[in-house]
């Protein structure tokens, strides 16, 4: 093998964060596009249009979704585990509200009734609004902690509820992510859209674009002064050791969270990128640089998500019942052996992904229009 394991459990971190970036680019934008749909079209055939901008992408966007929750199942097990037996009627929200977008696509256009379109409309509102928003309040709970333990056997218990999940501080980055997936969709609508359709999705861009700058700052200064306690490992690691995440001694530091921006100031880029990557959107779709707005919203997504894996390096899931539970890249990995397998897995099929992506999007391109809707009158969507 040519990596030794501490290196692909590096590797392996930064794979799942470029995942995680690949599925809010790609398939963000079908959702943000789901979330505007009902705001920017104000009849069927404006609607219609909408859904035809995502239509023939959605489904091959969702292998983002897939690779990425494989990935995290396959490289990081304890994680897995944990995460879905903690957050279990959070990730059954989502997959409840995923349910509405493959049947809405399909069957929202094969009955006329205004109803029947009206209410698949909302349906695809849910399916697009939903999911961002618990991902983002899951991300605010790792910060705070999960309460979860391992006992002498690494088996977990969850001591936590439901409702618990809804705390201020994870609803604050359950805001910036639905509303940068909002605007990311907003930026799409605006570069795929001429007329009434495209100028609604502009405003409505550049509002989210505004709100998930003002929401991010404000969770990072929540984060910095607000009493949120961060994790820190105390005792030595062995990172080429077999997972055991009881074998080490934890801390709780107010200051904890910011460590790693000190010690690599470079990393402050990375909220850089997050805040003027969607101001400059905002910007750019005002001036009618519709793809322009569009990488610049994709550069914004890149900052926001690496700012938080940045800030929780090495941690994945810190417990706040038992600190020493908590899970790090170093001792919730699998064997040496299943992660090479799947990095070189990994570096065959991802740039297959990438290249029927990108054809896909160039066969399909340019703008949809009530004209092409009105040609296309038994089209699918």
């Amino acid at each position: 093998m040519i990596f030794d394991y501490p290196t692909l459990k590096i590797i392996w971190w930064i794979l799942v964060g470029v995942l995680l970036i690949g599925f809010a680019i790609m398939d963000g934008h079908d959702m943000g596009v789901g979330t505007l749909l009902p705001f920017v079209g104000k009849n069927d055939e404006e609607r219609r249009v909408v859904i035809n901008t995502v239509g023939p992408h959605w489904d091959g966007n969702q292998v983002w979704f897939i690779t990425g929750g494989g990935a995290i199942f396959a490289a990081w097990p304890l994680v897995y585990a944990t995460a879905f037996s903690g957050f279990y009627w959070a990730m059954l929200a989502v997959l409840w509200a995923l349910f509405f977008r493959p049947v809405g696509f399909d069957y929202r256009s094969k009955i006329a009734h205004p109803v029947w379109r009206k209410t698949w409309d909302w349906g695809l509102f849910v399916g697009g609004a939903v999911p961002p928003l618990i991902f983002g309040v899951a991300f605010g709970n790792l910060f705070q902690g999960v309460p979860f333990h391992f006992n002498d056997v690494l088996m977990p218990t969850y001591t936590g509820s439901f409702w618990a999940l809804l705390n201020p501080f994870a609803l604050l980055v359950g805001v910036v992510s639905s509303a940068m997936i909002t605007m990311h969709g907003g930026m799409y609508l605006t570069h795929r859209t001429v007329g009434d359709v495209q100028r609604r999705a502009t405003t409505g861009a550049i509002g989210a674009a505004l709100v998930m700058v003002s929401a991010f700052v404000a969770a990072g200064l929540w984060l910095r002064f607000g009493g949120i306690e961060g994790y820190s490992i105390q005792s030595s690691l062995a990172p080429d050791a077999l997972p055991d995440p009881l074998a080490k001694i934890v801390v709780r530091d107010a200051n904890a969270w910011w460590e790693n921006y000190e010690v690599q100031p470079l990393i402050w880029l990375l909220p850089a990128l997050g805040i003027l990557g969607a101001l400059a959107a905002a910007a750019l779709v005002r001036s009618g640089r519709t793809l322009a707005a569009f990488t610049a919203s994709s550069i914004s997504i890149v900052g926001v998500i690496g700012t938080a894996g940045a800030a929780l390096f090495p941690f994945v899931m810190p417990s706040s019942s038992d600190p020493r539970s908590s899970l790090t890249i170093w001792d919730s990995t699998s064997s040496h052996l299943t992660l090479a397998l799947m990095f070189w897995a990994t570096l065959v099929f991802m740039p297959i992904i990438i290249f029927y992506t990108s054809w896909a999007y160039r066969v399909m391109r340019g703008k949809v229009t009530v004209a092409d809707i009105r040609a296309n009158e038994h089209s699918a969507y």
